[in-house]
């Protein structure tokens, strides 16, 4: 019996680190997921513990490219951005994984900005605003040299961390445009180019390269098409890209909203900065607009209040049964006018000013809460949103795609758009697979089945 061809993709999130195999039609084969504790940095702040995750690496690809069912012919990988890796001259790892959430001084972002043309036009510049800990990756480097300095003078090669897993297997150094373009810092939106602050400041990074690109390393002596990894936000954006025949904005749910518009490339203006828009690359090196919202940790917190305060279980909203003639009273009320954040999200995003007493019942206090939500969201989308963008299609992927009343009440919010819902499982991995699938003899373009669900207003 033949082997059947299969792409390896490790896909590596904060809480999840993942291995697929993929077959030819890009569907799964195989599946295996892991968690690995946390360890401290050298600085006692919560980190990967990258050297597990190497082993786990290194022993599955060891497993499955020996595997007398599977014949791997491509290795990819998808992984969480804002993360650099450091070498040294001989190419081995200097630091920790560094946690982006790990606060450094604000005095670096400062003088980084009074050097370099003061913040609203370094930020306009690098297409990103100035963000908390360490989420500008670019900061990390120079935090690195000001409060490491004695390991910062060994430092040969800077890579980021889906890069550094590609050169685990490859010994290959270098960059992609989804890494780079993600809120790093490093990179001049206006010039297409690196910013001239790293090599003002004698920093040299590898120029990025595309993410089709593949390198063959062979393995049991055959030759395997390794790719150079991808930034996960970027890759899961890949199968609409190439599943939809139509422009579209995609609503990506989860701890974060991330409202994602590949079809408009203009720069970010101050307005846009200052409400937490943000411009990524794409694969393709394209400018991707983008606005965030907190929208799932604010929704858990505030649907707790709701819970004790009119004592139900704690998932008591997962049983919501929709009530279209009260969200009709709302619209009918709206004004665009808020009851829950009257005064905006407040800074610890826990409502405590609204009086839930005019609420009959928890389900009349949950309907408002998604209701306000759902305006503030749509406040977010309409940042990156124009006419000028002909998108007529908005998706919804993540895990609000299972709350009734936030996909009707976004598809009332938008009438002149199709609302759908998408179910793309694991689309991070996917796109990584995707990027390199000429890897496989068979080079056909598979149909993505996004999944799709049209969704009607209230």
């Amino acid at each position: 019996m033949s082997k059947k061809e299969v792409i390896a993709v490790f896909d590596i999130g904060k809480t999840n680190k993942k291995f697929f195999l993929f077959d030819a039609h890009l569907k799964i084969l195989f599946r295996q997921e892991q968690k690995f504790e946390t360890i401290l940095d050298d600085d006692g702040f919560e980190c990967d513990d990258i050297e597990l995750i190497e082993i786990w690496i290194h022993t599955t690809l060891k497993i499955y490219s020996s595997s007398k069912e599977y014949e791997v012919v491509g290795v990819n990988f998808s992984a969480y951005g804002a993360t650099l890796v450091f070498l040294n001259k001989d190419g081995k790892r200097l630091t920790p994984i560094y946690n982006y959430l790990k606060e450094v001084s604000p005095e670096i972002k400062l003088n980084l900005f009074n050097k370099y043309g003061g913040e609203d036009d370094f930020c306009r510049k690098t297409g990103s605003p100035a963000l908390g800990a360490l989420l500008n990756s670019g900061v990390q480097i120079l935090w690195l040299k000001i409060e490491h300095p004695e390991i910062f003078k060994n430092v040969t090669d800077i890579i980021h961390f889906p890069q550094y897993l590609s050169y685990l297997l490859t010994q290959q150094i270098v960059s992609d445009s989804t890494s780079i373009g993600c809120h790093t810092f490093l990179w001049d939106f206006d010039g297409n180019k690196y910013h001239d602050w790293l090599q003002l400041e004698g920093i040299i990074l590898p120029n990025p390269i595309p993410n089709s690109h593949t390198f063959n390393i062979k393995i049991n002596g055959k030759g395997v098409h390794f790719g150079i990894g991808i930034h996960d936000s970027s890759s899961s954006l890949i199968p609409y890209q190439q599943g939809s025949s139509e422009r579209f904005l995609l609503i990506s749910t989860g701890t974060w909203c991330i409202n994602i518009n590949p079809f408009n490339h203009k720069p970010l203006t101050q307005a846009q900065l200052r409400s937490d828009c943000l411009s990524y690359l794409s694969v393709d090196q394209q400018t991707v607009k983008a606005s965030r919202l907190f929208m799932g940790y604010i929704h858990n917190i505030n649907t707790q209040r709701l819970c004790t305060v009119f004592d139900v279980p704690a998932d008591s909203f997962k049983t919501v049964k929709i009530n279209e003639f009260l969200l009709n009273e709302f619209f009918i009320n709206i004004n665009y006018e808020h009851k829950f954040f009257s005064d905006g999200v407040p800074e610890g995003y826990l409502d405590e000013k609204i009086d839930l007493s005019m609420f009959t019942d928890f389900s009349e206090a949950y309907h408002r809460l998604m209701f306000d939500l759902t305006l503030l969201n749509s406040k977010s989308i309409n940042l990156i949103l124009s006419e000028q963008d002909e998108i007529r299609n908005l998706y919804i992927s993540g895990g609000f795609t299972k709350n009734e009343i936030f996909v009707r009440l976004l598809a009332s919010f938008y009438p002149n758009y199709n609302v759908f819902t998408s179910e793309v499982d694991n689309a991070s991995a996917l796109g990584a697979a995707m990027v390199i699938r000429d890897a496989f003899s068979c080079v056909d373009k598979p149909t993505i089945d996004l999944g799709l669900k049209k969704w009607k207003a209230i």
